[in-house]
């Protein structure tokens, strides 16, 4: 069967990237190029490079995908624009928020504002991973104050047309392995570089030192720096997949205490290997978790401490069927691909 052939922009090759580019690649033919968008030495190179990417190959294709609004967007949606090409681009997260108070954020900078908001503009239509992309607000981060996001919200005269497809996973890929011992007081969070403030880690160390024979694992990181770190608190760094669906199965709970999150990868794939999540009140991950765990309303430690408490009272083998049957019925790969593919169809 002939597939049809669109470009494919993106920042990097992050999993979620790969786990896209695998499932489009059964019913399209991809077009294109792996650059590093992250260092702003490169940015001139990879603006000109991408340039002529583009003009040699927007003539072979009626669509581009682009994943993640920013300076990596702005000349395929101005071209697309020129061209007369459809363009969608995929949201993630960092594309949709200014949250100085933990220095996250692309919409904080006014460069990255304005190539971000004409991409935005210049699409056919925006397809973030959750609704709360698009706006959401929440007072988890401040007693007293409401804090609000989203492209809507940050940005203004946005009227291209969106459509929310939630990341999917690939369930027989994450499971739990009954030969491998679970403790009962372990606790993992799964989390990048840089991505201290954003997750919510300084929480996590304060509620560990008041349960000093608890281990919490952070895996992605080698060492957590400007804090007192608890000796319970173990930094397993950069983990492959393998290992990391160990570390799921030899832990209980899942920790997602976010100040901000798009989505939830982490979360859904320890779930999937059975792992009882306690999330953040923010954004989409009361939605994700939905019976299957318990939520903090409050970035408060003692709020944490007595959550913690109860999640030791909980009926652990329900619980931990729940998580994975929830991500199975809401999140698997398949709808994500079924839903793409109707999307960049442009028949809705």
């Amino acid at each position: 069967m002939h597939k049809k052939k669109i470009i494919f922009i993106y920042p990097a090759l992050y999993t979620f990237i790969q786990t896209d580019i695998k499932l489009l690649s059964e019913n399209f033919k991809l077009i294109s190029v792996n650059q590093n968008w992250s260092s702003k030495l490169l940015l001139p190179f990879n603006i000109v490079y991408q340039f002529f990417f583009m003009i040699l190959n927007i003539h072979r294709v009626e669509t581009i995908l682009v994943s993640f609004a920013g300076y990596c967007s702005f000349l395929p949606t101005l071209l697309g624009k020129i061209f007369n090409r459809r363009v969608a681009i995929i949201v993630h997260g960092t594309d949709c928020v200014s949250f100085p108070e933990i220095e996250y954020g692309n919409l904080r900078s006014s460069v990255l504002r304005f190539v971000t908001k004409k991409s935005l503009q210049w699409s056919s239509i925006i397809l973030p991973v959750s609704e709360s992309l698009v706006y959401t607000e929440n007072d988890y981060f401040f007693s007293s104050k409401t804090i609000k996001f989203g492209y809507n919200y940050h940005l203004s005269n946005i009227k291209t047309p969106y459509k929310v497809i939630h990341n999917g996973l690939n369930v027989q890929s994450w499971d739990r392995n009954i030969s491998i011992v679970r403790n009962r007081t372990s606790f993992v969070t799964v989390l990048g570089k840089g991505k201290i403030k954003i997750k919510g880690v300084d929480l996590i160390i304060q509620v560990a030192s008041k349960f000093p024979n608890f281990i919490f694992y952070l895996a992605g990181i080698d060492e957590v720096i400007g804090y007192d770190v608890p000796e319970n608190i173990i930094c397993k760094g950069i983990l492959n997949t393998e290992e990391l669906k160990e570390l799921y199965n030899q832990s209980q709970f899942y920790l997602q205490l976010s100040n901000t999150e798009g989505f939830g990868v982490a979360l859904c794939e320890a779930m999937l290997c059975e792992c009882i999540p306690i999330v953040s009140d923010v954004n989409f991950l009361p939605t994700i978790i939905g019976d299957s765990g318990l939520i903090l309303k409050k970035r408060n430690v003692e709020m944490l401490f007595d959550l913690i408490n109860l999640a030791l009272k909980l009926d652990i083998s329900i619980m931990e069927q729940r998580s994975r049957k929830r991500i199975i019925d809401n999140f698997s790969i398949e709808n994500r691909q079924r839903l793409l593919i109707s999307a960049l169809s442009f028949s809705n």
